[in-house]
């Protein structure tokens, strides 16, 4: 690495407003007509003209001619996103472990790395992180770079802070800014789960959704909020703080001495506590095998899970709510716990709740991650 960061870098090009919606029509939905973009954009045909020149020549996206069908009328011209056109790395933050992906522009993995974290020394995994970003710029210009972790962050004046991180043992860490100096990279930092949320919103399960919930489960619990297109911030870097929601007033007792919370049923850890079993996919089999306290743990999780989708559902009343994370297969063997638990909890005026369970693979926090990116630069 040089003094100035990686050596391989492509700049994001300065765009305009109106570019940048004209942009992110074909990012997040695909190759569109101009006909179609001037409809979605409510822009005149010569604007659009003006501005997708103006992305063609950046090098952004392409313009071809499609015939219209049956040979009737003018060919239709339309636009193409080029995934090639930038690159981005995303890494994922753990207590021991640094994953990572690089992506192109349209948030297609091109490549993985992972490595064991050196120590929790904040410099030491700002160092190992600008190593693995510089290895990735080797074969690709990169763009730019995001990072998530379990913990809190808040954003003002385009700046970023990372308020704590309990697995890291971080406070007050401005990460973003350290991961810039490193790489001289523009860098986007955010909880994980806030992270996944973002991902699914523009490429995932939640494309074409303006309202949403994302609920992770696995050593803990978190959620996203996008409401009107925008994901939820918080004031203070606490949005989505579901893990202590009242399930019932008996129970288990959470690590904070909370009875009966969410936390006290549905992560990881609390799984394997009520169940007595040493692992999370020893507690399934076992379940499976007809070990009682084994499918009780589950099938509570399953309930409290279900607390979490009706809260969040009565709270926004969002279009879907996406549930995943290393924990998913709780809710696909208790799943008639969860449903009934929302039908129990959510209010009787409200509809259905649209609940998607998506699989879920560990390289899906750096992904999003680099979609953070993305979304950062543009």
């Amino acid at each position: 690495m040089t003094e100035t960061g990686v050596r391989n870098t492509a700049a994001w090009p300065e765009l305009h407003e109106a570019q940048r919606t004209v942009l992110l029509e074909v990012l997040i939905h695909g190759s569109r007509s101009r006909a179609d973009l001037a409809r979605r954009t409510n822009l005149s045909r010569a604007t659009l003209m003006r501005l997708t020149r103006g992305l063609v020549e950046l090098g952004l996206v392409t313009e071809a001619q499609t015939q219209a069908p049956a040979g009737r009328g003018r060919p239709s011209e339309t636009l193409h996103l080029r995934p090639e056109a930038a690159y981005f790395v995303g890494v994922k933050l753990t207590g021991d472990a640094l994953y990572a992906v690089v992506t192109d522009l349209h948030a297609t993995i091109l490549a993985t790395e992972e490595r064991a974290l050196p120590s929790r020394d904040v410099g030491a995994v700002v160092a190992l992180i600008a190593e693995v970003v510089e290895g990735f710029s080797a074969e690709l210009p990169i763009t730019a770079v995001g990072v998530c972790l379990a913990g809190d962050v808040t954003y003002a004046g385009g700046r970023s802070l990372l308020l704590g991180s309990h697995f890291l043992g971080w406070e007050n860490v401005a990460l973003g800014q350290l991961v810039e100096e490193a790489t001289g990279l523009a860098a986007a930092i955010s909880n994980d789960v806030q992270a996944l949320t973002v991902a699914h919103h523009w490429f995932g399960a939640g494309v074409g959704c303006s309202s949403l919930a994302l609920i992770g489960l696995g050593a803990g619990i978190g959620s996203g909020l996008v409401v009107n297109d925008a994901i939820v911030r918080g004031s203070r870097g606490h949005p989505g703080k579901v893990g202590h929601l009242f399930v019932t007033d008996d129970g288990p007792t959470c690590d904070r001495g909370h009875v009966g919370c969410v936390s006290a049923f549905v992560t990881i850890p609390a799984i394997i506590r009520n169940a007595g079993t040493t692992g999370f996919w020893e507690t399934l089999d076992a379940a499976r095998a007809g070990h009682a306290p084994s499918d009780r743990a589950l099938r509570d999780a399953g309930r409290a899970l279900g607390v979490v989708v009706a809260n969040l559902a009565d709270l926004i009343d969002p279009q879907k709510v996406i549930v995943t994370g290393e924990a998913l297969a709780v809710a696909r063997y208790a799943s008639a716990d969860v449903d009934t638990a929302i039908r129990e909890r959510l209010d009787p005026a409200a509809e259905a709740v649209a609940l998607e369970l998506v699989d879920f693979r560990f390289a899906d926090y750096a992904w999003a991650a680099a979609i953070g990116a993305i979304r950062h630069v543009i």
